[in-house]
C-alpha cells in the first residue's frame, strides 16, 4: 500500500474514532436526560395517593361527624352525651386539620403547598359550607358544657350541620375525583414522556447503525481484503526480490501495522481448519488471560473451561469452517466467569496450498445479561396474570353453581313439593261433597299464596323486578328493606337528592349487586349494627356510599388475591365497576366502620 493509502486509513480510523466517542456520549446524555426527567416528573407524583387519601377521608369524617351530632337527639343520659361529646371534638379537630391541610399543605401529612386552580376554586365554593358546618359544631360543643342544656336549644344547629352535609359531600367528592383526574394526567403525560424519549432512542442508535457502524463494518471488510492482497503481493514479491525487493519490504510493513492495529483494536484470531489457534490478538488475549500458548493449543479450550460450551464452539468451527457463520457464543474466563461474544468465523487462503478461519468477535455480555433477565421477568409476569385469571375465572364458575344449586335446592324443597300437594288436593276434590270441596278450595288457595310467596322469594336474588321495571332506587329500596327483615340489622336507605332516573339496564345491574356486595360483607365481616346506604347525584355523576358501624380494617394491609382464598367479593366488585366506567373507593379504620363509595358516570 502506498503512504497516501496509509494517510487515508489514518483518516478514516480517526474519523471512525471520533464518531464512536460521538454515539456513545450521544446515548450517554439521552439516558442521563431520561433519567433527570422521569425523576423529576416522579418526584411530583410522590404525593397524589396521600391527598387522594386524605380527601377520600374528609368525606368520611363529614358523614361520621354528622352521625354522631345527629345522635345527641336520641341521647338524653348525661353520660352519653359527655361521650358524644369527646367523639365529635376528636372528629372535628381531625376533620378541620385535614381541610386546612389539603389547602395549605401539611409536611407531617405528608400533603404539599400546591393545588390546580380548579381544585382551588372547588375549595372556595366549599369553605362556606365548611364553616357553617365547624361553627355550628364548635356550638353544640360549647352547649354541651352545660349539663342542663336540652335537646331543643342543639336542634338548630344540628339542622345547619344536616342541611349543609350534603353539599359538603357533592363538592367534596367533585374535588376527590379532581385530584385523582391530575393524577392520572400526570402518569399520561410521564408515558408520553417515556414514549418520545424511546422514540428519540431508537433514532439516535439507528443514526448511528447507519452512519457509523455500518460504515465501520464495511471499513473491517476492506481491511481485510487489503490485508489478503497485500500477502498475496508479497509472496509474488520473494519470486522476484531483485526488482520488488523494496516494494516486498514495503508490503511487509503495510502488513505488520495492519496486523497490530486488528490486534489491538479487534478481538481477533487466527484459527487452523482442525481448530488449532495459530494467532490471537493482544485485546482478545487481555480478555481471556492468555499470555503465551503453544501451537497444538484448540481455540476452544482458550474460550472456555465449561465442557459443553467447548463441544460447541467446537461444532460451530468444524460445522462452518467452509461456509462462515455469525452468531452469538456463551464463553468461561479464568475464575469461572461467563461472557457472551458476537463472533464471525470468516474462512480464507493465505496461499493457494493453505487456508485459515479468521475469527472476529465483540463482547456482549451487559447487552445479554440485560435481555435474559428481560425475558425472565416478562415470562414470570405473564404466569402470575393467567394465574391470577384462572382463580378469577374458578371463583366465578363456582359462584354460579352454588348460586345454581340454592335455586335447585329452593325450588325442589319448597316449590317443587307444595306444587306436589296442590296437584294431588286437585285430583281429590270430590263435586259432590260440597262441604269438603269447599275446605279443600279454601286450603289450596293458601297453598297457592305460600307458592307464589316462594317464587318471589326463589327470584329476590336474580333480577328483582324492580330492578327492571322501575330503576335502580326502588330495587336497592327493596334490598335495603328485605335485608334488614331477614337480618334483623338497621339497614337504611336515603336518596339524598330525590334521584329518579333510569339508567342501561347493564349499569343498573352491576350498581344493584355491587351494593348487594358491599352490604353483605357489612353484615358477614364487619360485625355492624346499623348500614346506612346514601345516593346523590350531580349533572355527570351518580354517588353511592356504603357506611357501616362495624369493627373496620386496615386497607393498607390486605394483600391481593392470588390463591383464591377469600378477597374474591372485593376483585367482583372490582370488575363490575370497571365495566361500567365507575371508580370504587374504600375508606376504613380499625374500630371506626366501613365506606364503600361508588361514582359512576351519568
Amino acid at each position: 500500500m502506498t503512504k497516501n493509502g496509509n494517510s487515508l486509513d489514518q483518516r478514516t480510523f480517526n474519523k471512525l474514532s471520533r464518531l464512536y466517542i460521538v454515539a456513545l456520549s450521544t446515548i450517554a446524555l439521552s439516558v442521563i436526560i431520561s433519567q433527570v426527567l422521569v425523576r423529576n416528573h416522579l418526584e411530583t407524583q410522590k404525593s397524589d395517593s396521600t391527598v387522594i387519601n386524605v380527601a377520600g377521608r374528609q368525606r368520611m369524617l363529614s358523614q361520621k361527624l354528622t352521625k354522631e351530632i345527629v345522635s345527641l337527639l336520641v341521647s338524653s343520659d348525661e353520660k352519653n352525651r359527655i361521650l358524644l361529646k369527646n367523639k365529635i371534638t376528636a372528629t372535628l379537630y381531625l376533620w378541620e386539620l385535614s381541610h386546612t391541610s389539603l389547602q395549605k399543605g401539611n409536611d407531617s401529612l405528608g400533603l404539599p403547598k400546591q393545588n390546580s386552580d380548579k381544585i382551588k376554586s372547588k375549595f372556595i365554593a366549599i369553605n362556606p359550607v365548611f364553616e357553617t358546618i365547624q361553627k355550628a359544631s364548635k356550638a353544640i360543643i360549647e352547649k354541651l358544657d352545660n349539663a342542663t342544656i336540652s335537646v331543643e336549644e342543639l336542634t338548630s344547629d344540628i339542622k345547619k350541620v344536616t342541611n349543609n352535609e350534603g353539599s359538603f359531600l357533592l363538592i367534596m367528592d367533585e374535588i376527590v375525583n379532581q385530584y385523582d383526574l391530575e393524577a392520572d394526567e400526570k402518569v399520561v403525560w410521564l408515558r408520553k414522556l417515556e414514549l418520545s424519549l424511546m422514540g428519540l432512542t431508537l433514532l439516535i442508535l439507528l443514526g448511528e447503525l447507519v452512519f457509523i457502524f455500518w460504515p465501520a463494518a464495511k471499513s473491517v471488510k476492506a481491511t481485510l481484503s487489503d490485508l489478503l492482497f497485500a500477502e498475496k503481493k508479497a509472496k509474488k514479491m520473494a519470486f522476484d526480490a531483485d526488482e520488488l525487493s523494496l516494494s516486498k519490504e514495503k508490503s511487509i510493513k503495510e502488513l505488520r501495522a495492519l496486523s497490530h492495529a486488528m490486534d489491538e483494536t479487534l478481538l481477533f484470531a487466527r484459527v487452523s481448519p482442525s481448530g488449532n489457534l495459530i494467532h490471537m490478538g493482544n485485546k482478545f488475549s487481555r480478555l481471556f488471560k492468555l499470555s503465551k500458548f503453544k501451537k497444538e493449543v484448540l481455540f476452544w479450550t482458550v474460550l472456555s473451561s465449561n465442557e459443553n460450551e467447548q463441544l460447541l464452539i467446537e461444532d460451530l468451527i468444524n460445522s462452518h469452517k467452509k461456509t462462515g457463520w455469525q452468531g452469538e457464543v456463551k464463553a468461561t474466563i479464568k475464575g469461572d466467569i461467563a461472557i457472551w461474544l458476537e463472533m464471525s468465523i470468516v474462512p480464507y487462503r493465505p496461499t493457494e496450498e493453505r487456508s485459515e478461519l479468521l475469527i472476529i468477535a465483540s463482547e456482549i455480555t451487559d447487552r445479554k445479561v440485560a435481555q435474559i433477565e428481560i425475558e425472565r421477568l416478562t415470562e414470570e409476569s405473564f404466569e402470575e396474570k393467567i394465574s391470577q385469571q384462572k382463580i378469577i375465572s374458578s371463583k366465578i364458575i363456582e359462584n354460579q353453581e352454588k348460586e345454581q344449586n340454592r335455586i335447585a335446592k329452593d325450588v325442589h324443597d319448597g316449590i317443587g313439593q307444595m306444587l306436589t300437594g296442590l296437584k294431588y288436593n286437585l285430583e281429590s276434590i270430590n263435586m259432590n261433597d260440597i262441604e269438603k270441596t269447599t275446605l279443600k278450595i279454601e286450603h289450596l288457595k293458601e297453598l297457592t299464596t305460600n307458592i307464589i310467596k316462594g317464587v318471589r322469594t326463589a327470584t329476590f336474588n336474580l333480577t328483582p323486578p324492580e330492578l327492571s321495571d322501575h330503576g335502580i332506587v326502588p330495587a336497592i329500596t327493596k334490598l335495603t328493606h328485605e335485608l334488614g327483615r331477614l337480618t334483623g340489622k338497621e339497614i337504611i336507605f336515603f336518596n339524598k337528592t330525590g334521584f329518579n332516573e333510569r339508567l342501561d339496564s347493564l349499569v343498573e345491574i352491576n350498581i344493584y349487586r355491587i351494593v348487594q356486595e358491599a352490604i353483605n360483607n357489612a353484615i358477614k365481616y364487619a360485625d355492624s349494627s346499623h348500614i346506612l346506604v346514601s345516593l346523590s347525584h350531580s349533572q355527570n355523576i351518580l354517588s353511592i356510599n356504603i357506611d357501616d358501624d362495624g369493627q373496620g380494617f386496615e386497607p393498607s394491609k390486605v394483600k391481593k388475591v392470588k390463591n383464591g382464598d377469600g378477597g374474591m367479593g372485593m376483585t367482583f366488585m372490582k370488575e363490575r365497576i370497571k365495566y361500567i366506567n365507575g371508580r370504587l373507593f374504600l375508606n376504613s379504620e380499625l374500630g371506626e366502620g366501613t365506606r364503600v363509595t361508588l361514582n359512576i358516570p351519568i
